[in-house]
């Protein structure tokens, strides 16, 4: 048994904290939410992020994050990338352990185009890293929380770390992990495919059927290939769970807030009307813009997440953007 403190008490915050404590963990999850700590101690319940469903009364919610992290081994950070620096600075100065972080949260840091593992790193203190571990793939918290059959990785540079996060998490009744040794590639994977997804669900909005998001995904999981190979990935791992596996289940899922976000704008809203109308954050849309420069910054061919970035940022006109893609000069695959 350990004792993880998990940062995020949202709906994958809490779907892992299911699992965790599904396999006989201490946890301990920590929100600025007081009225959701509070939810969570007295009724085990998480209406506003998953409602209709039930969490473990062993699970214990916590507001301050000293005691939160007060004998922890492990530290899951599921925070929103957007406010994963200031989440970590948090954590540095309360935290007076080693512990090992893993972080569950996808996405890419604007102008800097870090990964959340390199966040880590330089926002915490190396006396209080163990090492780093991301765990990604096709999940939804909507059927983790309901012990729906899932599969995900566990991936680190460090193969010992990533396997003792895959004992951590990993329950024979439904969820398995796989340990995957390519960080940078299950970092990048995961943070890609939210673009296409958010494509994916312009389609949809436009009136687009199964032929063109066939299209969509495989053309979209090329570009996710090329720039995560140019950035250090192994190629392989494009092909697994973090890559293919994740882009399908956020491509073509209504739990997928990103999907969810491109049928808006696919459906006539612009970007502030979409984000404003979600629950949720839409990693999506941040990821795009740190792709969208870091493509640039590295010389690779990305058309349809060009093709994105103008519709989100530039305001350009769905079905004006995918003509010029179908206009695009004629090529082998």
């Amino acid at each position: 048994m350990s004792t993880i403190t998990i940062v995020g008490a949202g709906s994958w915050g809490s779907g892992l904290s299911l699992i965790l404590a599904d396999n006989k963990n201490l946890v301990k999850i920590y929100d600025l939410d007081k009225d959701l700590i509070k939810e969570i101690n007295s009724s085990h319940t998480n209406e506003r992020y998953l409602p209709g469903s039930k969490l473990p009364n062993t699970i214990v919610g916590y507001t301050d994050l000293k005691s939160a992290l007060e004998g922890s081994e492990v530290v899951l950070t599921v925070v929103p990338t957007k406010v994963m620096r200031q989440a970590l600075k948090s954590v540095n100065e309360a935290l007076d352990h080693e512990v090992v972080f893993v972080n569950a949260s996808k996405g890419i840091e604007p102008v800097s185009f870090k990964r959340v593992s390199e966040i880590v790193f330089e926002e915490i203190a190396p006396e209080k890293i163990k090492g780093f571990v991301a765990l990604t793939g096709p999940s939804h918290a909507e059927e983790v929380i309901k012990r729906q059959l899932t599969v995900v990785s566990s991936a680190s540079d460090d193969l010992e770390l990533a396997k003792f996060v895959q004992v951590l998490f990993n329950n024979d009744e439904y969820f398995r992990v796989y340990t995957l040794n390519d960080l940078i590639g299950a970092e990048l994977g995961s943070s890609l495919k939210n673009i296409i997804a958010l494509a994916a669900g312009i389609l949809n909005g436009l009136g687009y059927g199964d032929n063109a998001k066939a299209a969509l995904i495989t053309r979209g999981l090329a570009e996710m290939r090329r720039l995560a190979v140019k950035a250090g990935a192994k190629e392989e791992t494009l092909f697994g769970l973090t890559g293919i596996g994740d882009l399908i289940v956020t491509a073509t899922s209504l739990h997928s807030r990103n999907y969810q976000a491109g049928l808006k704008i696919g459906s006539g809203k612009n970007l502030q009307e979409t984000l404003a109308s979600m629950t949720m954050v839409v990693e999506g849309v941040r990821s795009c813009e740190a792709a969208y420069q870091f493509a640039k910054e590295l010389h690779v061919e990305m058309p349809i997440t060009f093709a994105v970035y103008d519709v989100l940022f530039n305001q350009r006109e769905p079905k004006d953007a995918i003509k010029e893609l179908m206009q695009r000069n004629l090529k082998s695959e």
